[in-house]
């Protein structure tokens, strides 16, 4: 593609799987509890940027162009009701998953 679209106004959280791997083998292992709280990673971070780190550390050059998506998921979406800022778990950013999924430095 020539573009890459992202969602208009929206931030993710992104965060490491073999931390969640951990976490869910943790609540396994103890008595029932219900519904666990939500987590999310160490930040949070527009979805532009994790797009433009992305390419970059792929050495792709493109322009990251934002789509509006509209109603109600949209709104929820920019809104980020995905996001848990008050349980940020982990340690691994998505620029050191980048560095580490290619084996060099990668600035995000």
């Amino acid at each position: 593609m020539p573009v890459t679209p992202v969602l208009a106004g929206t931030a993710f959280q992104p965060i490491d799987s073999a931390e969640v791997a951990a976490r869910v083998a943790e609540a396994a292992e103890g008595a029932p509890a219900g519904r666990l709280p939500d987590v999310g990673g160490p930040e949070i971070r527009p979805f532009a940027d994790l797009a433009r780190a992305y390419l970059r550390a792929h050495g792709r050059y493109r322009p990251v162009v934002p789509v509006f998506v509209p109603g109600p998921g949209g709104a929820a979406f920019r809104r980020g009701v995905h996001l848990a800022p008050e349980r940020r778990v982990g340690r691994r950013t998505f620029a050191d998953f980048l560095a580490a999924r290619l084996g060099e430095g990668v600035q995000s």
